[in-house]
């Protein structure tokens, strides 16, 4: 039991982060519990979970899904859905944010897009047992669009706070360096796996991911509220 558990967290070593940012968002909270990412704790800590119950799905037989011994392992539904709701929830906290009624719109309607490339995306690939790759893309492209739109709109505002201290600057960074990159990583599994290991992509996704959450950690350690927006 012990020999497992270290090994799980050498293998899951991105729970930790996970978690630890989790903590900082409770800590935290009393900075940006009025916001916009009033409900970023809950949505960090669903990704802990997703991940532990992927985790468990995919090792251990009594958290399978799926009795066909060929597909009794398959976990990807869950990622699936966990993609739909971060994507929606980033989108709506973009939409309050921006005062620019024509930004508005626009992510109004990437919204819309996102919503309809995952369902057009089921009659692709089967969403229990595939990626939406397609649907994962288009959402994440529209994410970096609507980050652009942010900073573009910050960038023109006279606002007397420095931006070190505004928590969703931090946390569109982190989110933009992410998802501008998430994408190829997509495509490349879907279309040709030997390029995905060939320059080890995935080592390169998990770093990503990293840097996205301490980016997070790093807005929620000295983001002020009177700096938010």
């Amino acid at each position: 039991m012990i020999q497992e558990l270290i090994i799980f967290l050498k293998n899951q070593y991105f729970l930790a982060i996970y978690f630890v940012t989790w903590l900082v968002a409770v800590y935290r909270y009393k900075r940006y519990f009025d916001t916009v990412l009033k409900y970023l704790p809950i949505l960090i800590i669903y990704t802990f979970f997703t991940e532990l119950l992927g985790y468990f799905i995919k090792n251990h037989a009594d958290f399978q899904f799926f009795s066909d011994d060929r597909y009794n392992w398959h976990n990807v539904i869950i990622y699936n859905v966990y993609q739909i709701v971060t994507f929606l929830f980033f989108y709506w906290v973009y939409w309050k944010t921006l005062k620019n009624k024509s930004s508005k719109k626009v992510i109004e309607y990437g919204a819309y897009l996102c919503s309809l490339s995952y369902l057009v995306n089921t009659f692709i690939q089967n969403p229990l047992h595939k990626q939406l790759t397609y649907a994962h893309a288009i959402g994440s492209l529209i994410l970096v669009f609507a980050i652009i739109l942010y900073f573009k709109e910050k960038k023109s505002e006279d606002n007397p706070y420095p931006q070190k201290h505004n928590l969703l600057y931090w946390v569109s960074t982190g989110l933009f360096v992410f998802y501008a990159f998430f994408p190829f990583i997509l495509l490349s599994d879907y279309f040709n796996l030997s390029i995905s290991t060939q320059y080890h992509l995935r080592i390169t996704l998990l770093t990503f991911i990293a840097l996205m959450y301490l980016l997070f950690i790093v807005g929620l350690l000295i983001g002020k509220r009177k700096a938010f927006r």
